[in-house]
């Protein structure tokens, strides 16, 4: 799963479900890049560029995608330290939203 797939089905998902109403949320995938979701824009945009936000959750790309495609539980990987929050915990735990 490279970037630019993740992004466009982040885009997806997003013109589906929806955004974290007025927060913008980064998915950090180290030297890989991020995907940056904008939910103060109308409607919510995805991109990857990396400035500022509301919370950024570090994480591996194999380890992104076992999560999305349901085959690691993110709590889980979270409680191993495989994915890491930095900022507001609470969008964090809305994601379910835009990944389910």
């Amino acid at each position: 799963m490279s970037l630019t797939e993740i992004t466009q089905g982040m885009s997806e998902r997003v013109a589906k479900n929806g955004a974290i109403g007025g927060k913008v949320v980064t998915f950090d995938f180290g030297d890989e890049g991020v995907v940056r979701i904008d939910g103060n824009a109308e409607p919510a945009s995805v991109s990857n560029d990396n400035s500022e936000t509301d919370c950024r959750v570090k994480v591996s790309m194999a380890d992104f995608k076992e999560i999305a495609e349901g085959k690691q539980n993110a709590q889980m990987a979270f409680m191993m330290g495989k994915l890491k929050v930095e900022g507001d915990m609470g969008i964090a735990l809305q994601l379910g939203k835009i990944l389910g």
